[in-house]
């Protein structure tokens, strides 16, 4: 199983479905759907996300017409082809959906809805990646010496190697991410080159040759060096140019994300075995009226057009239509080279998209996680109840060989469950956290202490630390530990740390500080967003989410 990735956590999700729904995302028109619109709900990979918004926008205030004479109108809902097969399973508003490949259409087939397989057609394009930081990849010889899928793993996974070729300069590790693979193509195409390289095939690979010894460990070496785990590659792009290297210094990407987030210290390596193409079909459903695809069709015809098109080429996309040619910013001021990549692979298929995520489980490593949760007074009613909600749900996603500690904290912090395999003590942790009440003051620091002490104590070469800290309020009791010390033993012991801000009165300042210094993330939520922060920090830790599960 591999842990070390841990990812965005999503307040950014929640915020970003709170402004879609406040906002509506609507191309950024303020006077709401004209009464007699036919609208389309576009479902697109967040990549496209810089490009989209822009032709949305443009779109809607082209005032198209259907062939009746009504105004067409385009919704924009940013998800990942993952997410979005999980969602649209059962049946979907979805008039048109632009995933990164046609796989992942016949991936939502294979689930129960054939709806978009029949009328899609590619938009744009862009080649898997990996961004580095321009100093990084100079030291490993970027631009003269040509990098690969099986060169980035090992040296991830050896500090030793990396220490020798930085100087010691770059920071202790050389620190990779990726997105989860249930969740985000980037994230199962990662998986399926590494297994491309190991067999050294450009072909489609097969789900038998996933089993292949050489390919569970080579990807298995390649998982151990992960250390940041993203849900989303736009994500991980802005992650790594808002943090820096010392918080990552390489991750899986589009071409178009080094683009769109590098400003120009990001350059993107293009893998000397070969790698995949995104395509972005997009998709209309058929089960929709015949206005409304009529409707869909006019919008993929903008897309197309000269004008959408040079909007993707702005963006950092490959235009599709010959009459936009290739230039700025897909040029070297921007960290990329439009002329790579040499090698393309052939796209995987639905079973092999099956197969990689089962490989990743079993390759990640196995998180020893431990959870401080804040049971002091002001956390009663609907704030202690939502919180036990989204905490069981988490554990019900957490892999059998994972192990968890749960600390509850008020007057005193109490050890609850320590160290227990989540496999055959699922149920038992879960009653643990529903016999969680409100009451007394707030140990903060204490309990973060106590966390760390937890983990020194617990701490296996096979397994990844973390800790989750929730609370609503300040520090009100502690007497063993001050925030310094606190912190101090927190991160003794290399876990990453995930702290969440539950409400407007907790203390920001320990939190967020904690978070930074163990390359974690600070979340501010409440009742409203608890839910999907706790499902992001599920991703994050690879847990059971997404397609094939």
């Amino acid at each position: 199983m591999s842990l070390k990735r841990y990812s965005s956590l999503i307040l950014f999700i929640a915020i970003l479905a709170l402004t879609s729904l406040a906002c509506g995302v609507f191309g950024g028109l303020g006077d709401g759907i004209p009464n007699d619109a036919v609208v389309v709900n576009v479902t697109a990979s967040k990549s496209l996300q810089p490009w989209l918004d822009t032709a949305v926008t443009q779109f809607n205030n082209s005032e198209t017409e259907t062939a009746a004479g009504n105004p067409v109108y385009v919704i924009l809902n940013p998800v990942e082809a993952g997410q979005a097969v999980t969602d649209m399973a059962g049946g979907t508003d979805t008039t048109l959906w632009i995933p990164d490949q046609q796989v992942w259409v016949n991936v939502l087939a294979d689930q129960g809805n054939p709806d978009f397989q029949g009328n899609c057609q590619s938009v744009a394009q862009s080649p898997l990646v990996i961004g580095m930081w321009q100093d990084a990849a100079a030291a490993l010889g970027w631009p003269g010496l040509p990098l690969g899928w099986l060169d980035i793993g090992s040296l991830a996974a050896d500090p030793a190697a990396w220490n020798y070729y930085s100087g010691g300069e770059l920071g202790d590790n050389f620190r990779m991410g990726h997105t989860h693979p249930g969740l985000s193509a980037t994230g199962a195409n990662t998986l399926l080159a590494v297994v491309q390289a190991a067999q050294s095939k450009t072909n489609a690979v097969s789900a038998e040759d996933i089993q292949q010894p050489i390919v569970q460990a080579s990807v298995g070496a390649f998982e151990g060096g992960v250390t940041w785990f993203s849900q989303d590659s736009a994500d991980l792009g802005q992650t790594m140019s808002e943090r820096g290297i010392n918080y990552l210094t390489a991750g899986v990407m589009y071409e178009s994300d080094v683009v769109n987030y590098g400003g120009g210290n990001l350059v993107a390596i293009y893998p000397l075995e070969g790698t995949f193409m995104a395509d972005f079909p997009a998709c209309v459903n058929q089960s929709a009226s015949t206005e409304e695809q009529e409707a869909a069709e006019l919008f993929r015809e903008y897309l197309l057009n000269e004008e959408g098109q040079q909007a993707a080429l702005a963006n950092g996309l490959r235009p599709v239509n010959p009459a936009v040619p290739l230039g700025p910013p897909l040029d070297e001021a921007h960290g990329v080279n439009p002329n790579q990549p040499e090698v393309v692979f052939a796209p995987p298929s639905v079973k092999t998209v099956y197969a990689v995520q089962d490989l990743w489980q079993e390759a990640r490593k196995d998180v020893n996680l431990v959870m401080a949760l804040d049971t002091s007074g002001s956390m009663s009613g609907s704030k202690m109840s939502n919180m036990r909600e989204a905490a069981v749900q988490f554990v019900e996603q957490m892999g059998d060989d994972d192990y968890i500690s749960i600390i509850s904290f008020n007057t005193e912090p109490y050890l609850l469950v320590e160290h227990a395999q989540v496999g055959p003590n699922r149920n038992k942790i879960i009653n643990a956290i529903n016999g969680l009440y409100a009451d007394g003051d707030t140990t903060l620091f204490d309990a973060i202490g106590d966390a760390g002490a937890v983990l020194s104590r617990t701490t296996l070469p096979s397994t990844a630390n973390a800790l989750v800290v929730l609370t609503d309020g300040q520090d009100t009791r502690s007497y063993r530990y001050d925030e310094s010390t606190a912190v101090n033993e927190a991160i003794a012991n290399n876990a990453t740390v995930f702290t969440i801000a539950y409400g407007r009165d907790a203390d920001e300042y320990t939190l967020s500080a904690l978070a930074e210094r163990a390359n974690g993330k600070f979340f501010q939520g409440d009742e409203a967003s608890i839910d999907a922060i706790y499902d992001e920090m599920s991703a994050a830790f690879g847990g059971n989410v997404g397609v094939g599960r």
